[in-house]
């Protein structure tokens, strides 16, 4: 079946160049550095003790505590990091700079898989959340990686999915030496597809150990009094495509109740941001971008956030946040660290991405989640209106994530005890 499959992946050459091509259009880093998706590297690497692989942005926050644990513990530890696009690539450089190797992980043909594998020769391959690709995983037994995946989620529609080529997947699967999942329902998913029962377990979700430091939420706090004048600031963070356009009419309304509401909008995708801002203005709003550096007067209705890197600063910078990919079906994005600045958050209907722990910040009362935008409307005139709420709300999310913490333990552990040779635990 493998055979089939990577005969059919070498097919689809053409087509991932042309897909390289449009996307480079839009965001031109697509265009560069071809080579690291095919595995071609200009030098030899040295060998590496870990490798990580965390597909985009969230996956890359996700993952930066457990790095940083692990360089702590054993600062000549060798690590690298791949990530899947360069937004998830500019975030590894920024945060973990030389600290760690970095390149884009190659596609998943034979031939790539393991160039990649014999040049940085990891002893330990680590695979965040729902990747599963056939060539690879086999190349990591071929080439003597024990492999595991962490945080590791997977949802009913790709539990189904994976099952109906269980020919393909099974073999693969069974490869992983470990799987710490998030939840008993994901475990029970990824036994159904073929893992091992005995090789998993549930720890939890590793972005309740988020990272929030001091020093960002005073960035955020500074800027609420110096830039924003104090008024009082929405965060739409991680907005995506046919979001925006939902939030104009939401809030014309909510500009005729609360005059000093100031709407801070941070797309998901840097190609969008000349777009989301044309939409604003073509509504007849006064927009600024942050790159800008214009001053926020009483005047401006928008401030556009087209950087890269600050998103958990301005949801310090807020009075209530709303997390994008959730007002489309996309799933939802990352609510804990709105919580962990200390903002009151908000999210829409779609969050199949973040199910769970949606429902747990309901229970806990920390968090607000909008059928619609007459919902959406209510909830942010209610955190206007009634600062006991609002509060109330902030100091939830603060104790959920308190309560949740520790899964960067668990899997440092689990990492550890896999790398070190057996005479070490005797």
């Amino acid at each position: 079946m493998r055979i089939i499959y990577s005969l059919v992946f070498y097919f689809l050459i053409p087509f991932l160049l042309l897909r390289l091509l449009w996307r480079g259009f839009k965001s031109p880093e697509y265009l560069r550095r071809w080579n690291e998706r095919f595995a071609w590297y200009p030098k030899k690497i040295p060998p590496h003790d870990i490798w990580f692989h965390a597909v985009s942005v969230g996956e890359a926050e996700t993952l930066f505590p457990l790095v940083k644990r692990l360089q702590q513990a054993y600062p000549d530890i060798k690590l690298l990091v791949t990530t899947t696009t360069p937004t998830g690539s500019a975030r590894v450089r920024a945060v973990l700079k030389d600290s760690v190797s970095h390149v884009y992980l190659p596609y998943d043909f034979p031939g790539a898989v393991n160039r990649f594998l014999k040049q940085f020769k990891p002893r330990i391959a680590v695979i965040l959340e729902t990747e599963i690709w056939p060539n690879l995983f086999a190349a990591c037994g071929a080439n003597n990686a024990k492999l595991v995946i962490i945080n590791a989620c997977l949802s009913e529609s790709s539990a189904r999915g994976y099952q109906k080529i269980s020919a393909l997947i099974r073999p693969a699967i069974s490869i992983v030496t470990h799987i710490s999942a998030q939840t008993k329902e994901d475990a029970a998913r990824f036994i159904a597809i073929g893992a091992p029962a005995q090789r998993v377990e549930v720890i939890g979700n590793l972005k309740f150990d988020v990272e929030v430091g001091q020093q960002v939420i005073d960035q955020g706090l500074a800027i609420k009094k110096a830039q924003f004048l104090g008024r009082f600031v929405w965060v739409l963070g991680s907005t995506h495509k046919d979001e925006e356009v939902q939030f104009v009419e939401i809030y014309r309304q909510l500009k005729k109740q609360i005059p000093e509401l100031l709407l801070v909008v941070v797309p998901r995708h840097p190609e969008r941001f000349e777009t989301v801002k044309g939409l604003f203005e073509q509504q007849n709003f006064e927009v600024i971008t942050r790159s800008s550096m214009q001053q926020c007067h009483a005047g401006i209705d928008v401030y556009l956030v087209d950087t890269m890197g600050e998103l958990k600063t301005f949801y310090a910078a807020a009075d209530v946040a709303f997390v994008g990919g959730s007002l489309v079906p996309i799933g939802g994005h990352n609510i804990l660290e709105a919580a962990a600045v200390g903002v009151s958050v908000m999210v829409g209907p779609f969050v199949d991405n973040i199910k769970e722990i949606v429902a747990a910040a309901l229970s806990a009362e920390s968090l607000i989640q909008c059928r619609n935008a007459e919902d959406i409307v209510e909830a942010v005139l209610n955190i206007y209106q009634q600062p006991s709420y609002k509060n109330a709300l902030i100091e939830n999310g603060k104790a959920f994530i308190t309560a949740n913490r520790g899964v960067t333990a668990s899997v440092f552990t689990t990492l550890i005890s896999l790398i070190k040779p057996e005479s070490e635990h005797q």
